[in-house]
Order: structure tokens, then sequence, then C-alpha cells
């Protein structure tokens, strides 16, 4: 099943009612059954007059001299004139390769009281997502252990975010970089570079335990090509970058063979975006222990 079959199945069963319906239904995919490069960018920063492409998949080089920074995510999902977003803020080490968000969902998900937009707590590390308060049918105190190779979007969109390693292996791929000017970002001067990112490219060139998930997006997502607008500042690093991702709406099977209504052909865009800030800043994270990983059957949303 690729990343856009999850997308449309998500949370909910059967045709989708309306505009919103697909994106509650979108919204369930989020928590579904819940640094050396090949291409020498590594020093491109440091030449004297880099291209955009140079500067831009250099980015998760320099994040790694760096080695940690906070991060804030925002993914919204718009369908039919109606918008759902999901927003998070975390830590990440990017010379360990790991990390840790705690993502606020949308209002109505499973699990959720009335007005409440509940609270996710993930764990990023290479190859597995772990997740706690997921709800449907998890016990609130235990873990959910996913397999990220085995996600049909690598994780890009499941977690509902764009992990701040992920987002930055994406540009690795960077095809067709065009300079955008300079802009104000937090009070700092930043340079601003668009263009798309080639997913076969990136997985390829990623840092070597990132790869196998980037080769499961490759595979998954229907189109090749994800535009992107990054912000770089003086000193090279990455302070934001925004991918657009869309899914197609056409009809799909649910499990068991049996068809699920689409939103009439209709897609669904996702714009995730994410923010770096506080270099240097501690991040410590705390592996779960296997007993309270839970070992239960997962019930879909």
């Amino acid at each position: 099943m690729g990343a856009a079959e999850m997308v449309a199945q998500g949370l909910g069963r059967g045709r989708a009612r309306a505009a919103t319906g697909t994106l509650t239904a979108a919204v369930s995919l989020l928590l579904l059954a819940t640094g050396c490069t090949d291409n020498g960018t590594a020093a491109a920063i440091d030449k004297p007059h880099p291209t955009p492409a140079e500067v831009v998949r250099a980015a998760p080089d320099v994040l790694t001299r760096y080695g940690t920074s906070r991060s804030r995510t925002s993914l919204t999902m718009a369908s039919g004139g109606t918008r759902i977003s999901v927003d998070g803020e975390g830590g990440f080490d990017y010379r360990k390769r790991l990390g840790h968000l705690t993502v606020r969902l949308p209002e109505g998900t499973s699990g959720a009281r009335p007005g409440e937009r509940r609270l996710v707590k993930e764990i990023v590390v290479p190859q597995a997502l772990y997740m706690k308060n997921r709800g449907a049918g998890v016990p609130q105190d235990k873990w959910v252990r996913l397999d990220t190779t085995a996600l049909p979007d690598g994780n890009l969109v499941t977690a509902g975010a764009t992990d701040a390693v992920s987002a930055a292996e994406l540009l690795r791929g960077a095809r067709e970089v065009k300079y955008a000017g300079r802009r104000e970002l937090d009070g700092e001067s930043v340079r601003r570079y668009r263009g798309t990112v080639d997913l076969w490219a990136a997985a390829r060139n990623a840092a070597p335990h990132w790869r196998d998930q980037l080769t499961a997006a490759a595979k998954g997502f229907s189109e090749r090509a994800v535009p992107f607008d990054a912000y770089v500042d003086g000193q090279g690093r990455l302070r934001k970058v925004r991918h657009e991702f869309t899914f197609a709406g056409d009809a799909r099977k649910e499990p068991g063979g049996t068809e699920a209504d689409g939103n009439g052909g209709e897609g669904v865009a996702v714009s995730s975006t994410t923010w770096f800030h506080g270099f240097g800043a501690p991040v410590t994270v705390e592996m779960p222990r296997s007993s309270d990983i839970y070992a239960g059957k997962i019930a879909p949303f």
C-alpha cells in the first residue's frame, strides 16, 4: 500500500463524505498503526562561491557540525477548501541522528475530549519511531514502536510531522535550486532557496542510517519530485524548510478487498514545515524500556 493509500484510508472507513471527512481520514494516517554523502556536498558550503544547489545539499552536514538544535514543526493538510493542522516541538541530535517531539493533534481525533487537542509524544531514532498517548486502544502509559523502513511514506508525514533529521536529509536530493533573495527570520537575515527534491536521489545520498526509510518514501510516493522552500543563515545552517507533498484522492481498497470511496478524485495537499533554532542546546532522549512498549494488537483510528 502506497503513501497515498495511507492518507486516503486514514482513520475512517468508507467513502469520504465531504472535504472535512477526507482530511480527518488523512489525519488518521498521520498516526496509523499508531553524515556522509555520495556526491561530495559535505564541504560545499566551505567553497568561496558555492552554487545554490551546493548550499542546500550541504545543509544536513552543517547541522551535523553544530550537533544539536531545537525544532518546531507544522503540518497542514488541505482539500476542498478545508484545512487541518498538526504542530509540534522538540529537539534533535544530528550526530546521533535521533530526537524527540511532542505533537499536538487537531480536535476530534481518537481519544480526545470535545475541544481538546490531544498530545502525542514521539521519539525518532534511525529506522524506528516510538509514540506515546497514541490512543485507538493503546494504553495511555504505553509506547508503540513503528519500523519506519516499513512505512510506505518512510515516516515523512506518518507521525504528524517531518522530523528535523528527515527534513534535512531530503535536501540531499535537491534539484533545480534557485536563489530567491534574502529574508528576515526570527530577527536574522537568511537566504532563501527554492527547488524540488528528487526522492530517489535523496535516498541514495542520505546518511547511512536514514537511507532505508527514505528509500521507502521514494517507493511509496506517486510523485518523485517534491517542491521545497529552504532558508539558510550566514553559517550555512538550515533555519526553516517547507516541503509540499501531494496525495491522490481516487478510490482505494480497504483491507480485505472492499472498495473504499475516495473524495471524487480530489487530492490532498500536505505542507510540512520544520524550523531549526537553539543550536547547541542539550538534547536528551530517554528510550522506552521494553516493558513500556505495547505488544498487543493495534486498532485502526
